[in-house]
């Protein structure tokens, strides 16, 4: 069996797959939550299928919550973790920049869409909104923006007069009041700045590209991007899950 999980900022995803690569179990982590007695909790079901998990893979960007579960699993299921960056990579990706200054899920989820045929953006919407450049099968860098839901969450807690709002799509720019006002700018901006961005990859690079979106804000921006657009929820775990199959 295979343990794959995926530490981001916000929250950690734990699949455990069968030996046909089927999904066993799926189990979401509130990475702010992360000590031994949440993960006992939550990773309890570990304990029927621990002598069955012969590989274990994970990608973090929280080295703190990285370490934790790495100790939590080592000493109460005897249990290694590797980390995607520990990998040798060179036979799934060719990665054309220092790969220590590129988080772990952008380095899955460039991997998880290359076929050496297309070239392709990775658009993540998680904490930060993320676009990676891929070329084949050579991983060229790319773009971090403020996160949709950080920056909303920000600008929520620091100016009084704006309510909690929860972002929808809109067809009008001018709002008639403070929600359909915030709803706007988060709407249009973010989509001027995705169109902006694709835009500029494609002018510098000289090439055409198919569009794969993933995270929370994915299906807010799907159809509002020119060209072809794919979402996959899970990429970063298809990512690691791609590797694996191949350790």
């Amino acid at each position: 069996m295979y343990l794959i999980g995926d530490i981001g900022n916000t929250e950690i995803k734990i699949f455990l797959y069968n030996e046909k690569f089927y999904i066993k179990k799926r189990v979401i982590l509130k990475t702010k939550l992360i000590n031994n007695k949440y993960l006992s909790q939550k990773l309890s079901f570990l304990k029927f299928y621990k002598k069955k998990i012969n590989k274990i893979l994970f990608s973090s960007v929280v080295p703190s919550s990285f370490k934790i579960i790495k100790k939590f699993l080592k000493f109460k299921y005897c249990l290694s973790i590797i980390e995607l960056k520990s990998v040798i990579l060179k036979k799934f990706i060719n990665i054309t920049v220092n790969k220590k200054q590129v988080g772990s899920d952008r380095i899955a989820n460039a991997i998880a869409v290359i076929d050496n045929k297309f070239n392709y953006i990775v658009l993540d919407f998680g904490t930060a909104t993320t676009f990676d450049v891929v070329i084949k099968n050579k991983y060229l860098g790319g773009v971090i923006a403020p996160g949709v839901s950080l920056s909303l969450q920000t600008l929520i807690s620091k100016a009084s007069l704006i309510p909690p709002i929860t972002l929808s799509k809109t067809s009008k720019v001018i709002g008639t009041n403070t929600d359909t006002a915030v709803k706007s700018g988060f709407y249009w901006g973010y989509t001027g700045l995705i169109e902006n961005v694709i835009k500029l990859i494609s002018k510098q690079t000289k090439k055409k590209y198919k569009i794969v979106l993933t995270g929370g804000f994915s299906y807010l921006f799907k159809n509002m991007i020119i060209g072809k657009t794919i979402v996959k929820k899970d990429l970063t775990i298809e990512g690691l899950l791609k590797i694996i199959k191949n350790l």
